[in-house]
């Protein structure tokens, strides 16, 4: 095994040890996440984009992990379909990605965090119409 392979999980059950990559994890959630309807995409870096247009399926496109010796964190960059309800897709994506990571590794996730970067329309979107800022109050707005 290379020295430079990222390996964070490491079992010994009596017959030797099973060692998880980071990039296993990451493609596992991936595609727990895509299999969410109204997931349109993952999010992704100019290398994945490229590798795509040659061919190239990049499933950990759009995922972070952090893997421990027990546990994983898992962070999924992606766009939405417009009209889905995003809550219930986020929680789709979080109750599947979970249970498919603890089911194929045996790790235990500890957080499954979704970023929603976009939203993806099936036809081509209005011009943006620009609106004049409201004057700020002194309150906050939110809680």
């Amino acid at each position: 095994m290379s020295e430079n392979m990222p390996v964070n999980y490491e079992v010994d059950n009596g017959l030797g040890s099973v060692t998880f990559a980071d990039e296993v994890i990451a493609t596992i959630a991936g595609l727990a996440a895509t299999e969410i309807k109204g997931v349109a995409a993952m999010a992704g870096n100019v290398t994945s984009s490229i590798g795509e247009m040659l061919g190239k399926k990049a499933y950990s496109k759009g995922v972070k992990v952090e893997v421990g010796k027990e546990e994983a964190a898992i962070d999924l960059y992606l766009t939405v379909n417009y009209g889905a309800i995003i809550q219930d897709v986020c929680k789709g994506v979080q109750e599947n990605v979970r249970k498919a990571i603890e089911t194929m590794t045996g790790l235990k996730v500890v957080e499954v965090n979704v970023h929603v970067l976009g939203i993806k329309f099936e036809k081509e979107a209005p011009a943006v119409v620009e609106i004049a800022p409201a004057e700020e109050s002194a309150a906050p707005r939110v809680k």
